[in-house]
């Protein structure tokens, strides 16, 4: 199985190119309020995960107390 890495595959050239066109299309203004509004998700998905995550451990430990 072939397992591609998109950041093994990109050098800083094409790192500093991509950036360039990031900063042409938003323009320097809008660039923190996109980075703003990408950590708002981040931390937003995080915590749901760790919500599930209680959830599921709250529910086996009271599947294990029944049990008992």
């Amino acid at each position: 199985m072939i397992q591609t890495n998109l950041l093994g595959m990109l050098g800083t050239n094409e790192i500093i190119i991509i950036l360039v066109i990031v900063l042409l299309l938003f323009g320097g203004r809008k660039i923190p309020e996109l980075m703003r509004g990408l950590g708002k998700g981040v931390r937003e998905f995080n915590d749901a995960k760790s919500n599930v995550k209680k959830e599921i451990e709250e529910s086996s430990n009271d599947v294990k107390n029944s049990v008992q």
